[in-house]
């Protein structure tokens, strides 16, 4: 069992996904940086609101110690049902940043895949290749 583990492990597609793993984990860190700290700013710069966590819609009564508060992770803590949208904004933002990039690196990569199908020397096919090794034996 433990050397059919180890031939799992060891095989080329499994290394790879754990490096795509863990490359998407630190590519992701990159994103919500970009989102929170250029992006976001800009946009709550237009709509007048450094934080977009401030954002949200009560949608219960908050005990008396956070009544008018807009601390959004303290209204969370405490249980009160909210409806976060300007979190939800930020991270909708960050996934189409995402999806945006991983699809330039997939179509960039399908360029150079393609291209190098067609600068592939064409050889001789197998028939060709079985038909020359007859006409050598009969020979």
């Amino acid at each position: 069992m433990f050397a059919e583990f180890k031939d799992f492990i060891l095989k080329g597609n499994v290394l790879d996904l754990a490096v795509a793993v863990i490359i998407g984990a630190a590519f992701a860190t990159i994103t919500t940086s970009l989102t929170e700290d250029v992006i976001m700013p800009i946009v709550s710069a237009i709509f007048g609101t450094p934080d977009f966590t401030t954002m949200f819609i009560l949608l219960g009564t908050p005990p008396a110690e956070l009544a008018g508060s807009t601390d959004y992770a303290a209204l969370k803590e405490a249980g009160v049902p909210m409806l976060g949208w300007g979190q939800f904004l930020t991270v909708v933002i960050n996934f189409v940043i995402l999806a945006f990039i991983i699809f330039m690196i997939v179509r960039y990569a399908n360029k150079v895949m393609k291209k190098a199908e067609e600068e592939a020397p064409s050889g001789p096919s197998e028939i060709d290749l079985l038909t020359e090794i007859r006409d050598n034996l009969k020979k």
